[in-house]
């Protein structure tokens, strides 16, 4: 049978109340008396129960975190920097991992819910009114990470997805490409399917340049479907001579599918990701990305949510953070 409170109360000489004060962590406790509770927890293999010292505190130290792919290189690093924050202010993480399935995200939040969670994160933007509803009744803090849904109350911490685009191709058009691919992502999320496509748009018109609709394919950010959008755009007539894909993901997933048909990158096909992913120097050639402060991303987002969570002051707006352009090696000047 496991040990419970009251044994180590009673080994240690002392009431449940002291007990608690320690396991608590709380000041006002003598170090003669934390010394022998500390002793009697060591002898006996006590382990406190999470959830009653959450009820006894009315503080759980919870944080859901629901992410749409967590096999995605880019979530997986946001994730990483959103723990190291968490853990730095005693804080646990509940992950889910939704596999863009809205179902699932009604399901979590409820499980949130129930566990009683101090604050949400969302990095996933395609809500439904069941699930907006069910977040303003929750009364829980959220803020949305790297995504800005429609309804304008909820707070992100993103970077400005259209400027962001519509810089990556223009880099491409200043090193003489004309003809320029781009494989989008899903049109239904706003803030890397839309405004990612429209930044492509405005920055060939913008620059007089026509518009090839052939050149524009649509994949699901993941490598796979980079290749597989890449390998279609290869079939044009007027194959492009850069390739703009909106993860790094696809544009590894470009790379290799180029790579497979006996061209060569940058050579032939310029390529460039968007994110600035560890996939960057992972390739081969290294890939030139737009990227967005990740780990800097991940921490105002804990940042901006535990404020909230501790002194129930909601944030003023959404942050908005810089992107860059990292230049490596996928991309160069079209030959003449």
């Amino acid at each position: 049978m496991q040990p419970k409170i009251k044994d180590v109360a009673r080994l240690a000489g002392v009431s449940v109340t002291t007990v608690s004060r320690v396991l608590n962590g709380e000041k006002y406790v003598k170090d003669d008396l934390k010394h022998k509770v500390n002793l009697a927890i060591e002898e006996l293999g006590y382990a406190p129960s999470h959830i009653a010292r959450s009820l006894v505190r009315n503080k759980t130290n919870l944080i859901g975190v629901i992410v749409p792919d967590i096999t995605s290189s880019f979530y997986a690093t946001i994730l990483s920097s959103i723990e190291e924050a968490a853990s730095a202010n005693d804080y646990n993480l509940l992950v889910c991992n939704i596999s863009e399935d809205i179902d699932k995200e009604y399901k979590y939040l409820n499980v949130f819910q129930e566990m009683r969670v101090e604050g949400i994160i969302i990095m996933h933007e395609k809500i439904n009114e069941e699930i907006r509803n069910l977040i303003y009744k929750m009364k829980i803090p959220v803020i949305f990470s790297s995504v800005k849904p429609m309804d304008q109350q909820f707070v992100s911490v993103i970077v400005d997805d259209y400027k962001a685009a519509y810089d990556a191709t223009t880099y491409l058009i200043e090193l003489g490409h004309e003809e320029i691919g781009f494989i989008g992502g899903d049109m239904r999320d706003i803030t890397s399917g839309q405004n990612r496509y429209s930044g492509y748009r405005n920055a060939l018109t913008s620059k007089g340049i026509r518009i090839i609709h052939e050149h524009i394919r649509f994949g699901d950010y993941k490598v796979k479907s980079g290749y597989a959008q890449m390998k279609e755009l290869l079939r044009v007539s007027q194959r492009p001579t850069a390739v703009f894909a909106v993860s790094d993901d696809m544009a590894v997933g470009a790379m290799n599918c180029i790579r497979d048909h006996n061209l060569r990158v940058p050579e032939d096909i310029s390529v460039i990701g968007f994110d600035g992913s560890q996939l960057t120097e992972l390739t081969r050639p290294t890939l030139t990305s737009m990227e967005q402060p990740i780990h800097e991303m991940g921490k105002e987002t804990m940042r901006l949510l535990l404020h909230q969570v501790e002194t129930g002051e909601e944030p003023s707006g959404d942050l908005v953070l810089d992107h860059r352009l990292v230049a490596r090696e996928s991309c160069i000047p079209r030959k003449k």
